[in-house]
């Protein structure tokens, strides 16, 4: 009887918490502080799926039975994963963080896990637990490490069915959202502890239910649950819409903040969250062979400064191969990616937007003393005697702090002018652009 009396007790305690409003931690608060001074994250797309080399969503697009899928995982043996390699090329690469799939919709753990025996330990013959080395090799890198994790299955009995995974063979009699939500938190619970350098959670996969009004997934509980864990953690959710309780980054897929051209943040707006772009190297997350689209190192970089000037990271997407190494492709990407950073890092990392707006020319980012122009479209400028003119309107409160406050981020120094309205002209030699980005640092 006591004991009963003990256990009410705690879950009266236990409800009175959860009805709380979410008030972040000092630590959770400084964890948010940090994420947004590195501004280059690399998001990991990998599991079984890669066997197929047809995508992460495969068991999906290809109406797989669940049964016959799992055939990958007896498949499934990267004997050339090298998690120091890999750490190593997103380190020279300038990247910050690694965000890696724990858990994707197949509902397969990249970890070690009592709560299911669906995981790389048990269920390969690889038998290595690649969240806990990677893990380590960020460590050993310097680099935060961010996981992954799927809130539907397309595989478990007790995951309510939504609009995904219809065809995969499940019985579908034994959907119980309590239970299944209680397998989330063991193995939430299970990584917070196994990876003591955790920081932050990445959800997806509540859109399943998005045409289901009377679904609740019960995030504030959820979240409140993993605050216990580790209030510094950093909780962010893929669900394009705003931010809700308990939340501490917002992340917009495929679109920079404010934008909506790949249609999965028309109905977000943006807060006082720190703010992450996720974009993929090529054209899928996951490893697909017929899949030769990668864009530029240009293209990248450029996609990194505009992502800087509106206040957001960008976690940049690679699928790795079933044999465990990285696409060359993804590898050549990073070395010009890194050559870049080596001499422009200091205009995107730890550096904030600008109340300037994007220019025909290209757009602007800012630290506590300097104001960066990032020239990105160099034929958007006047030319004339092989001189460029770079106008930007500055504010109110800003002008140049002497004549020899603007400069190339080399070092050289430019001639300017500071009208009376705010308006500053840099005179700019055409044979100074640089091809991917020409940056100019003002000093106030």
């Amino acid at each position: 009887m006591k004991r009963s009396c003990t256990f009410l007790a705690a879950l009266i305690l236990c409800t009175a918490a959860l009805a709380q409003p979410y008030v972040p931690t000092p630590e959770n608060l400084q964890a948010r502080e940090d994420f947004q001074q590195h501004r280059l994250g690399i998001f990991l797309h990998w599991g079984i799926y890669a066997v197929y080399a047809q995508g992460e969503w495969y068991l999906q697009t290809a109406g797989l039975n669940k049964d016959d899928y799992a055939v990958a995982a007896e498949s499934f043996n990267p004997r050339k994963f090298d998690a120091q390699a890999w750490t190593h090329a997103f380190k020279e690469a300038g990247a910050g963080y690694v965000t890696l799939t724990s858990r994707h919709h197949d509902g397969f753990s990249m970890f070690k896990s009592a709560a299911s025996d669906w995981n790389i330990v048990d269920a390969t013959p690889f038998g290595r637990d690649v969240v806990a080395e990677l893990a380590e090799a960020c460590a050993a890198e310097g680099l935060d490490y961010h996981l992954y994790y799927s809130l539907l299955d397309w595989v478990r009995e007790d995951y309510p069915l939504g609009e995904t995974g219809h065809k995969t063979g499940r019985q579908g009699n034994r959907q119980d959202y309590n239970h299944y939500l209680q397998f989330m938190k063991d193995q939430v619970r299970e990584l917070i502890t196994q990876v003591p350098n955790l920081g932050a959670l990445w959800f997806d996969g509540i859109w399943d239910h998005e045409n289901d009004p009377g679904f609740d997934w019960r995030m504030p509980e959820f979240y409140a649950y993993i605050h216990s864990l580790k209030p510094s953690l950093l909780i962010g959710n893929n669900h394009h819409r705003a931010p809700i309780e308990g939340e501490d980054f917002q992340m917009f897929e495929r679109d920079l903040p404010g934008e909506n051209k790949a249609g999965m943040s028309g109905e977000a707006t943006i807060g006082a969250l720190p703010l992450e772009m996720c974009e993929t190297m090529n054209s899928a997350w996951g490893y697909r062979i017929a899949d030769p689209w990668y864009k530029s190192v240009k293209e990248l970089v450029q996609l990194l400064v505009r992502a800087a000037a509106k206040n957001s990271n960008l976690l940049l997407n690679i699928g790795p191969q079933p044999n465990g190494e990285l696409p060359h492709q993804a590898l050549d990407r990073l070395a010009g990616i890194g050559a870049w950073m080596r001499s422009h890092r200091i205009s995107v990392d730890g550096t904030t937007a600008t109340a300037i707006p994007e220019q025909p020319w290209g757009v602007t980012t800012q630290n506590a003393e300097v104001l960066f122009l990032h020239v990105l479209s160099p034929e958007a400028l006047p030319v004339r005697g092989g001189l460029c003119k770079v106008v930007v309107p500055l504010p109110t409160d800003r002008k140049p702090a002497r004549k020899d406050a603007v400069s190339l981020l080399t070092g050289e120094k430019l001639p300017y002018e500071f009208s009376k309205d705010g308006f500053l002209t840099v005179t700019l030699p055409q044979s100074l652009l640089e091809e991917i980005d020409t940056v100019l640092r003002v000093r106030f």
